[in-house]
């Protein structure tokens, strides 16, 4: 009961298994009762196991969530972000919220609803952090040395979920820290190292391969093929700032409306959708894992499924070069089911993310991209096929002949990286976790050209990522480096001293710790100003007495 289908074939003996990997040893519910499973009462009774299955897991996890550990939900990155830019959140990372969201993220994704595991590995990675450091007085009792264990956290975090340290560290550096000074890089990128040597001894994927979409790709990308990847870049913008705004309207409506008072309901109603509507098209039924994997594998001899249908195209060797060769039906069939998740991943991801649940968006995110890629791929290999012969010069000879010369799980990779580029407005990190993730090297410039569309057109229509979006919508305090404020306020205007005493003042840059502790000492009050000076006093920033003593 505890092996999944894959495992469960490893130990049987067979040599030979149907197209799907099934083998006599892995039964379905139907099986197990006696029935056939390909059968119409076998369909029926896998159908509603599956919708059971999907109903008890998120029931379970919801219920966690709202009974032991309220921050236990969503993504937590929009949080770690803004108290690692100085904010105080308190239990959000405590003992509590690690332990719930630990057993509520495996219950959320074994559920099937449309959300992914790494944003809620990485809060959990900082509670870690967080717990270990009140070992250690230097760290537990100095917010600012906390923070610099948060950073290093959230680096193994991104680390553990992808197989990716370096990108760990660049997502660390680019994403979520607010202040990262240069010993708190190189101290990300041991804590990195460590959480994937120890990820790599587990061996969780059960191959030598410690990254989650291991690929291999025979054929050199093309220079003509960088106006495909652009043409990915830009609709994965697009696509990228739709999900963004509509889910932050979606967010508004469930803060304002009754809906927010019902959150384990809305769970429930929102999995029965998802697994009432997955079941039926096998390419949404799948793992979203299993899909991206899927859609980043190339055709050959270990790829039968019906996204690699084409006419007289015979395998007879593994290592021959793939043979250019029309799309059949079975194709066909697969770019329809595809379109269909594609629609159905989106509008279902609108209304999972920001739910009380732990829910990720990298791998929703990655899973619309691929279908994207892939489709865009599969109708640029047909071009090439239908006017192989009279292709223009710029083709550069290469698919003038017999082989394959268009991969589409490149352009399944390409527009992964796209549409989580739009989503999340990365850049570097995203790069480095990519091609870490699926051991494409080679394939860096692609990616970066995609990358770097999709931020543009994502910029234009959005200036906000949807972390940061989620941060303006809870109203979190959270002051971004990156903008430019004028400081066109005095202090006088928003605090009046009593009995014309001088007002309370902390300079941004010219008060030492003695004046801090006399200040504190002198007065009563429960924050101070913070401005530019004291012949100056324009208000920068406001600092409480509560946050002095803990710095001090």
């Amino acid at each position: 009961f505890y092996l999944n289908m894959e495992q469960c074939c490893w130990s049987s003996n067979e040599t030979v298994r149907d197209i799907s990997g099934n083998c006599s040893l892995w039964l379905t519910w139907p099986e197990l009762i006696g029935v056939e499973r390909e059968s119409s009462g076998g369909f029926f009774l896998r159908y509603i196991s599956y919708v059971s299955w999907a109903l008890l897991f998120a029931a379970l996890a919801a219920s966690l969530v709202r009974m032991f550990a309220p921050y236990a939900c969503g993504s937590g990155i929009p949080e770690i972000k803004t108290i690692l830019s100085g904010f105080i959140i308190r239990g959000y990372l405590g003992k509590w919220t690690f332990l719930i969201k630990s057993v509520a993220i495996m219950l959320a994704v074994a559920s099937g609803l449309s959300l992914g595991k790494e944003g809620p590995m990485v809060h959990m990675a900082c509670c870690i952090g967080n717990i270990l450091s009140y070992m250690f007085p230097k760290y537990g009792r100095n917010e600012a040395k906390k923070r610099e264990i948060l950073s290093a956290a959230s680096a193994a975090g991104v680390s553990v979920a992808f197989g990716a340290p370096i990108g760990g560290v660049l997502f660390s550096l680019e994403e979520v820290s607010y202040y990262f000074p240069l010993k708190t890089l190189w101290r990300s990128f041991f804590c990195a190292l460590v959480a994937a040597f120890v990820l790599q001894s587990i061996n969780p994927f059960g191959n030598e391969h410690s990254v989650l979409f291991y690929v291999e790709y025979n054929k050199p990308w093309l220079f003509f093929e960088l106006i495909p990847f652009l043409f990915l870049g830009i609709v994965g913008g697009l696509i990228g700032s739709l999900f963004i705004r509509a889910n932050i309207y979606w967010c508004k409506f469930r803060k304002t409306s009754k809906l927010g008072q019902y959150p384990v309901i809305e769970v429930i109603v929102v999995a029965c959708v998802t697994a009432l509507f997955a079941f039926p098209n096998k390419y949404t039924r799948m793992n979203a894992s299993e899909l991206i994997y899927l859609l980043f594998t190339q055709c050959g001899v270990t790829n039968e499924h019906d996204i690699c249908d084409y006419v007289d195209r015979n395998f007879t060797n593994a290592n021959h070069a793939v043979p250019i060769a029309e799309a059949g039906y079975g194709v066909y069939t697969a770019l329809w089911q595809l379109s269909l998740a594609l629609v159905f991943k989106m509008i279902i991801t609108i209304f999972t993310f920001g739910m009380k649940v732990p829910a990720g968006l990298f791998i929703p995110s990655l899973a619309m991209g691929a279908i994207v890629g892939r489709i865009v791929g599969i109708g640029m290999e047909q071009f090439v096929f239908s006017y192989h012969e009279s292709l223009p010069w710029f083709f550069e000879g290469k698919c003038s002949q017999d082989e394959s010369c268009i991969t589409p799980g490149l352009y399944a990779m390409v527009g992964a990286a796209a549409v989580l580029g739009g989503v999340t407005r990365m850049t570097v990190s995203l790069i480095v976790i990519m091609f870490e993730l699926t051991g494409g090297v080679r394939y860096i410039v692609p990616l970066m050209a995609a990358s770097m569309a999709s931020k543009w057109v994502g910029d234009a229509l959005g200036r906000m990522g949807i972390y940061d979006a989620h941060i303006d919508l809870n109203g979190y305090p959270f002051l971004d480096v990156k903008d430019e404020f004028g400081h066109t306020t005095l202090a006088a205007d928003v605090m009046q001293p009593q009995r014309n005493e001088p007002l309370a003042v902390i300079t941004q840059d010219s008060t030492t710790v003695a004046e801090l502790q006399q200040i504190m000492k002198s007065t009563d009050h429960n924050g101070f100003p913070v401005v530019v000076s004291r012949e100056s006093q324009y208000l920068v920033g406001f600092v409480l007495r509560r946050d002095l003593l803990l710095a001090t």
